[in-house]
């Protein structure tokens, strides 16, 4: 990633080697006044027999690093480290080119999981961004990404929607996803209690199962309603995805995948069930006792739809906490079922809440639709900015949505505040647009045929806007690691904080030394191109206008 700090990183092991000792060199990010980085591998050797020659050695290896200005051994031997800020500002520039990786992997995210007949709704946010975010991260630095949707589009859900369309006597050709988004409640509910509507849709069930050509055409009706309805919802959200498969595209894959495994000894019936015959407690459950499918038998066809049709090396499930349980038997499945030996992962993550912590709902009490929200906050921002022009107010609405749950750790829970998250002198999305506006904007109002160069004295405001700039692959790389996206989320606002200290330190459109306001424009715009490859990472689209 960052080819500076892993040659610091690849060195310093390489020295410790010497001396018999095996460390991988870890750097942090220190908040000690005039310093920028620290190693503190070395603390724990603070007694080693040879510890003066290793503190030499590494000083003097650190010396000859042109990137670096100064390097401090404290009394415990910290090693703080401080940057040569004219030297860094050439590695700025070039950036984005070095981090893209040299061995580059196939990677698909599985996330989103809507359900044919209902609406988006507040459930969905964070799959969506946390999902997003991963997938533009892997891809800026080289990895080849592929998102799957993953719908529902298949099952019980599905035959309660056509039974009460039946039942009903609805015309297809005349139904409009509002009355689809009303039927989904009713026949669920009428399904747990009306015993005749229940033997019903079981009956439909089947017919779709084997394939009955009228229940197929209600199925198809119902499903090109619903998606046509969801691709205009997300393109608003600004979210799109390489495949819209769902359920029912690997349906027919399940009854040969489970003979198969019948067949190797991996599954056996349990009471008219099927069982996996791993040694695992609970019993992993494959299908039900009346035959029907479940997630894991659906997602364990996925994957098999997936290895003959999408190559990838590593797959990950951007899905909630509630459904840890579910991804640790399914993975335990795939090894003991002997699927390809791929790298699998589940990204969990909390739940989004309102202000008062309580599960979002709409005033009659039920799940709260996304769009509703994201009206709400487009209301909102409207009523603040009536000056902006439509497509602005939609993209500060999204980077609302965004941005405020990326900064927030995914394994917690968070509430959503409409007015904090606006705020525009606060840590929000608001904050950052404001920011970049700012320094477009500035970098306009002095356009020039001239280069600008930086001059070598720097002012401490400077010095740290370049300091945190240089940490951008820092930050994403950490993020990459841990599937964990608030960490870019976070170094956004603190190099947006630091461009608005540098801003207002000096007013550089009245600066007369053409040099050094040359010099000032040049740091501009690096934060600008910085500022900007973050938001892409994130999945935040920068406005022109605030």
């Amino acid at each position: 990633m960052n080819t500076i700090l892993n040659n610091i990183r690849e060195e310093l092991r390489i020295l410790l080697k010497d001396f018999d000792i095996e460390e991988n060199i870890q750097i942090s990010v220190t908040k000690l006044d005039n310093f920028d980085i620290q190693i503190n591998n070395i603390v724990k050797y603070q007694n080693h027999d040879s510890i003066k020659e290793i503190k030499n050695k590494v000083k003097e290896k650190l010396d000859n690093i042109k990137y670096l200005s100064t390097i401090e051994f404290s009394d415990k031997f910290f090693i703080n480290i401080k940057f040569d800020y004219f030297e860094l500002s050439k590695v700025i520039t070039n950036l984005n080119n070095t981090l893209k990786l040299k061995s580059q992997k196939n990677i698909i995210f599985d996330y989103g999981g809507p359900n044919i007949g209902k609406p988006l709704h507040v459930g969905h946010l964070r799959s969506l961004n946390i999902g997003r975010s991963l997938y533009n991260m892997h891809g800026f630095i080289g990895n080849k990404v592929k998102s799957d949707i993953h719908m529902g589009d298949w099952g019980m859900p599905i035959a309660q929607i056509i039974g009460y369309v039946e039942k009903e006597d609805i015309d297809l050709k005349s139904l409009k996803v509002e009355d689809l988004e009303l039927i989904y409640p009713i026949s669920s509910k009428l399904y747990s209690e009306d015993k005749k509507f229940q033997e019903k849709a079981k009956e439909i069930n089947k017919n779709l199962n084997t394939g009955e050509k009228e229940t197929l055409k209600k199925w198809e009706s119902i499903k090109t309603l619903s998606l046509t309805s969801l691709k205009e919802n997300l393109n608003i959200l600004n979210h799109n995805f390489d495949y819209w498969y769902g359920e029912s595209d690997v349906n027919n894959l399940i009854p040969d995948m489970l003979e198969d495994l019948l067949k190797k000894g991996k599954i056996r019936y349990d009471e008219n069930a099927l069982i996996s015959n791993e040694d695992t407690e609970p019993k992993i459950l494959i299908t039900k006792s009346d035959g029907s499918y479940l997630y894991i038998t659906t997602d364990l066809a996925t994957v098999l739809y997936r290895e003959k049709n999408i190559p990838y090396d590593k797959a990950y499930y951007v899905v909630d906490n509630r459904q840890s349980l579910h991804f640790k038997q399914l993975f335990n499945s795939l090894r003991f079922f002997g699927f390809k030996n791929l790298d699998y992962k589940h990204v969990s993550f909390g739940t989004l809440n309102d202000e008062n912590g309580k599960p979002f709902k709409t005033r009659e009490g039920g799940t709260k639709p996304l769009l509703e929200l994201f009206k709400e906050t487009y209301d909102y921002i409207y009523r603040i900015n009536d000056n902006l022009d439509e497509e602005s107010i939609e993209l500060l609405a999204n980077t609302v949505l965004t941005y405020s749950d990326l900064l927030t750790n995914r394994k917690t829970n968070y509430k959503f505040n409409l007015k904090k998250f606006t705020n525009i002198s606060g840590k929000t999305g608001i904050y950052v647009q404001y920011s970049q506006v700012r320094a477009k904007k500035l970098l306009k109002q002095n356009e020039s045929n001239e280069k600008h160069r930086l001059q070598k004295k720097l002012s401490s405001a400077e010095s740290k806007l370049l300091s945190d700039l240089f940490l951008f692959s820092y930050y994403l790389e950490r993020s990459l690691e841990l599937s964990e996206p608030h960490h870019l989320a976070n170094y956004l606002y603190e190099i947006s904080n630091s461009f608005n200290l540098f801003y207002e330190d000096e007013k550089i459109l009245s600066i007369k030394n053409e040099e050094l306001r040359n010099s000032k424009l040049y740091i501009a715009n690096l934060f600008l191109t910085t500022c900007h490859s973050a938001m892409f990472c994130l999945g935040i689209k920068p406005v022109n206008e605030m």
